[in-house]
């Protein structure tokens, strides 16, 4: 006669459904398009570049874990994080773990993220220092649907396609700190290399606006 599951393994059972929903780079990938802001199911499947029934499906998954939930308006489907900080914190300590133990990150992280200058990202605190004594200014190099669903405050959208118009009104006298989706956004990297190439003194945030939001600093939204 088998045992009944004690309390502690029924936990263990519905924890391990949260560890499913992050068990896939595809809904890794649609937690960090989510962290931007609410999207419909077709809109994250052209984020992310999946079909609709994919995407759909990996949705599923991630509200069946507890992370994301969904709203029907007319025939569309909206999906938004289930809070702004709890699925953010579990991407960092993911992130974080794979960092420390596993050396195929380390070594792309040291090969596409790395600054080739050496110059170390900008940590959060330092950019609300350099932001209050007018030291920086703050690009959001997101598109402009991601910027409008909500920014640093302060910031200035501006999309790597807006670069040649857009840079002609920033002086070269104030460093540009440029901040996208997250910690592995290559956004930055090339907003930061195209840059420097035209003479600006430029770093990257460390890691993005979802972490900036998790941590309840400044934040807006709007044009």
């Amino acid at each position: 006669m088998s045992r009944a599951p004690t309390p502690k393994k029924k936990l263990f059972e519905h924890l391990a459904r949260v560890a499913k929903a992050l068990a896939h780079p595809g809904r890794l990938e649609l937690l960090e398009a989510l962290a931007q802001g609410e999207r419909s199911v077709e809109a994250l499947a052209a984020s992310v570049g999946n079909s609709v029934a994919n995407t759909s499906h990996h949705l599923q998954v991630l509200r069946e874990g507890g992370l994301v939930r969904s709203r029907k308006e007319g025939l569309q489907v909206f999906y938004s994080l289930s809070d702004s900080q709890t699925p953010v914190a579990l991407l960092t300590a993911l992130r974080r773990v794979g960092e420390l133990y596993l050396a195929e990150i380390d070594r792309i992280v040291r090969e596409q993220l790395a600054d080739g200058e050496g110059l170390t990202p900008v940590r959060r605190e330092e950019l609300l220092r350099l932001v209050r004594t007018k030291r920086a200014i703050v690009i959001d190099v997101r598109p402009p649907a991601e910027y409008r669903a909500g920014h640093i405050r302060g910031a200035i959208n501006v999309p790597l396609e807006a670069f040649p118009r857009k840079l002609r009104q920033f002086s070269r006298d104030r460093e540009i700190v440029a901040y996208c989706r997250g910690p592995y956004c290559m956004l930055a990297v090339d907003a930061v290399k195209k840059l420097r190439r035209r003479g600006f003194h430029a770093r990257r945030l460390e890691d993005g606006y979802p972490e900036w939001k998790a941590r309840r600093l400044p934040v807006d939204a709007g044009e």
